[in-house]
């Protein structure tokens, strides 16, 4: 029976976790103009010191913008580029990139 409920527990967490990270790509697409200066107009960046954002994981680029806005992650530049999102934008710019191929 603990088995049963715990398998339970986890199938719901796991639901609710989907609904965390939806973002509207398309919404994203025009949020995410101040990010083309240095990661590329499609997110592959010019330089090799800014890392590509085209294709990666819609939680972890959400998870690193949230981070560079609460300066548990340090960057001068990004905590200015992430200071005046919320939760939205960054869901929306995170479903953009991740969302290219």
């Amino acid at each position: 029976m603990k088995k049963v409920i715990l398998c339970s527990v986890a199938i719901m967490f796991s639901l609710s976790l989907t609904n965390v990270f939806a973002g509207d790509a398309a919404a994203g697409q025009g949020k995410a103009g101040a990010c083309a200066g240095c990661h590329g107009p499609n997110g592959v960046s010019f330089a090799d010191i800014y890392p590509n954002l085209k294709g990666q994981k819609e939680g972890y680029l959400i998870k690193q913008l949230k981070a560079f806005k609460d300066g548990s992650r340090v960057d001068p530049i990004m905590a200015g580029m992430a200071a005046g999102l919320s939760d939205v934008d960054m869901a929306d710019i995170a479903a953009y990139f991740s969302g290219l191929k």
